[in-house]
């Protein structure tokens, strides 16, 4: 164990950064200096002794990670980015919470040099945390397997601060007890215990054994205690040496319990909720400036000799740097293949050749979308090692598994059905849709590689949170929810999803697709797959669905068009007669089939019908002007949308004159066809609503 080097310099700059953080919040009015403060030692001792990362090349791959899970303390990374000289200033912290600057609220990714995670809701960074744990290992196994633990370019360490309010949220517990089945050495996490939280006292609301828990969980568990006999110490050299120890450990998660109080040294709302999410006001500033020594007439006040030694940071590590480019250049040299890969995996391009590999499924047999995908993922996976997944206990149901690979686990938890390696590619989340989620996000903030995650549509609101959050920093994560309407049948209302296309659609940066046929999951695939704007959930059906017989370019006569058309994200799947329509009908998913049946009614009756499959709404507003107007000219004002869900989504698509065929209720529990004859998804009430339609539009 390396002993730890700690100056009067240190301890200054230590002191420097609680004052800086009552600063910056007394100068905006608002805020949480309280955890900034008593977290102070921690976050120095990370930033400038423990973590391996250079302030000037923030992409470095040989990174550690550092997430700040307790994001309203936001300035306890923030100040230590300008230490650091990563690109925060002096101005920056003043700027704290104000419009346009590089410090808001909380961490956000993409936002501010350094942050790696927008940390919101608590929990959500430390949940992901373990996602950023599962992709070191992996990437490892794509990429040198073979080398020597700690031997390898491709090893690094994940540091987290957490606070109470991670601890509480459910997520985290999902999330600890896969890090603690997948034995991942990696991941350090520093449970700040200050036992406050904004209604003061936790013990209100928490009182079980957190460490207990952790070490259940199959974590290894230490706790340095800051409150002695002899009063409050801040011993960062008893930190140290529990960091050392845990990064010992290569095959446990570590869980540090460091207990603190909150907002000291500051003279009387110290240990209160006062000093946890407020200003400390003025009089509280000046004593906590006078307890270190500090002027209190004075305001961001820095000493040079500070900041001169903290930027050295940068010089700190080109010797361990030098050394990693080293083994990285040696590797480069032996692996050319696998450079190759991790070229291609930076650049964020996916290989050549997808569409050659996707399956074609030939009219003329039904089948599900979801037994459609399991195939496509098969078939990609073997050309895009970086595509790797798997399913919250459903892997059978959603078809999510990739044949004839092994589990992402330690071996010796191999089962009679998985066998289990530790750079495996099949994933299992258990029945955790929350944690999932979050772990997806942070596999893909770690590094470029494809995860996917799936359960039922109707679960995706146990994802929720971490779907928007995944939205908010644009990461293209994949979700895969089947069971996509009430068309799964006998498990009744409980199971049957309504309005979770609408909920997922309102969500910003979201891309929901919900393919019509197998074809069009196919090539839905590959559009998600080449594509790198935010997250993207495809959505598919349990029952079996018609294979449509298609042509291979727009559609024409009787002819269908070809499923390419997917990437548009809208396309004109049928043609009215003569290539006028009279009425639009716009479907996806299972009730496209439904459009097709009332196109042929339609056109029986004399009314010229087009048939539209919107298979992904975001990806068609993308589209330019005239193509939009193609597919659903301004002119034709009789429009219909059939789906198996709330049609408020479809209200833009339709006009004024337009008619729905949708379900504005929950569910009932009995087969597809009986609940599709009910709820009037049928070809006859598309008729009718065209009917009305084309009314409308001509009054």
């Amino acid at each position: 164990m390396t002993a730890l080097t700690w100056d009067a310099i240190d301890q200054k700059a230590v002191d420097t950064v609680k004052i800086l953080a009552a600063d910056a919040v007394e100068k905006v009015g608002n805020g949480h200096p309280g955890t900034a403060i008593s977290l102070a030692p921690l976050a120095y001792l990370l930033f400038q002794k423990v973590m391996r990362r250079d302030p000037k090349d923030l992409q470095w791959l040989g990174r550690d990670r550092f997430i700040l899970s307790a994001g309203h303390s936001s300035l306890t990374q923030y100040i230590q980015l300008f230490l650091e000289g990563s690109g925060l200033e002096l101005d920056d912290l003043e700027a704290l919470r104000t419009w346009g600057s590089k410090t808001p609220g909380h961490p956000e990714y993409g936002h501010t040099p350094g942050v790696e995670i927008t940390t919101g809701p608590l929990g959500q960074g430390l949940a992901s945390s373990v996602g950023f744990a599962y992709a070191q290992r992996y990437e490892r196994g794509l990429f040198d397997p073979d080398a020597a633990q700690g031997e390898s370019p491709f090893d690094h360490h994940v540091y987290v601060i957490a606070s109470d309010g991670d601890i509480e949220e459910g997520v985290t517990s999902e999330a600890g007890s896969l890090a603690g089945v997948q034995q991942l050495g990696n991941l350090i996490a520093f449970y700040d215990s200050n036992q406050i939280s904004i209604e003061d006292d936790t013990n209100i609301a928490l009182s079980e054994d957190v460490a207990a828990r952790y070490a259940a969980y199959g974590w290894q568990v230490q706790t340095v205690d800051w409150n002695t006999k002899a009063g409050y110490v801040e011993d960062v050299h008893k930190l140290w040496d529990a960091i050392e120890t845990a990064k010992a450990n290569t095959t446990q998660p570590s869980l540090i319990v460091l207990k603190t109080i909150i907002g000291w040294p500051s003279p009387t709302k110290q240990n209160t909720g006062k000093i946890h999410g407020s200003a400390m006001g003025a009089d509280e500033v000046a004593g906590l400036k006078k307890a270190l020594g500090f002027d209190p007439e004075k305001s961001f006040d820095v000493d040079p000799a500070v900041l001169e030694h903290t930027r050295a940071s940068h010089d700190r590590i080109q010797e361990f740097k030098a050394a990693w480019q080293e083994r990285f250049d040696a590797w480069a040299v032996a692996n050319a293949d696998r450079k190759k890969l991790l070229d291609r995996l930076s650049s964020g391009a996916a290989p050549e050749g997808v569409a050659d590999v996707l399956p074609v499924f030939e009219p003329g047999k039904d089948v599900s979308t979801r037994a459609a995908s399991g195939k496509v993922i098969n078939a990609i996976a073997a050309v895009m090692p970086e595509l790797w997944g798997g399913s919250a206990d459903l892997a059978e149901s959603n078809n999510t598994t990739i044949e004839d690979a092994e589990s992402f686990l330690p071996p010796e938890r191999s089962t009679a059905m998985w066998s289990g390696s530790p750079y495996g590619r099949v994933l299992h989340f258990g029945i955790r849709e929350h944690a999932m989620a979050s772990i997806l996000s942070g596999i893909v903030l770690h590094g470029n590689t494809r995860p996917f995650g799936a359960t039922f549509l109707i679960f995706s609101d146990y994802m929720r949170p971490a779907v928007r959050l995944a939205s908010l920093m644009k990461v293209p994560s994949i979700y895969v929810w089947t069971h996509d309407s009430v068309a799964l049948g006998e498990d009744g209302p409980t199971h049957q999803p309504v309005e979770q296309l609408t909920a997922l659609r309102a969500i910003p940066n979201l891309e929901i697709v919900r393919p019509a046929d197998a074809n069009e999951v196919a090539w839905a695939w590959k559009t998600m797959l080449e594509r790198r704007v935010g997250p993207a959930g495809i959505v598919l059906s349990r029952q079996n669905l018609p294979v449509f017989a298609r042509g291979d370019g727009a559609a024409s006569g009787d002819t269908l068009a070809a499923a390419s058309n997917v990437a548009k994200g809208a396309y004109v799947l049928a043609e009215a007669q003569g290539g006028a329509p009279d009425v639009i009908l716009l479907s996806t998913g299972s009730e496209v089939q439904i459009a097709l049946a009332a196109r042929e009614q339609l056109e029986a009756d004399g009314v010229h019908a087009r048939v539209v499959s919107v298979p992904s709404q975001e990806w068609f507003a993308e589209q330019d002007a005239a193509y939009r107007e193609s597919v659903l000219p301004t002119a034709v004002r009789a429009r219909v949308s059939i789906e198996a869900g709330l049609a408020l989504t479809w209200a833009p698509l339709l006009g004024d004159a337009g008619r729905h065929v949708s379900i504005e209720h929950y569910g009932a529990s009995a087969d597809y066809k009986t609940l599709y004859q009910k709820f009037g998804l049928t070809a006859e009430a598309a008729v009718a609503a065209a009917k009305e339609s084309i009314a409308a539009a001509s009054a």
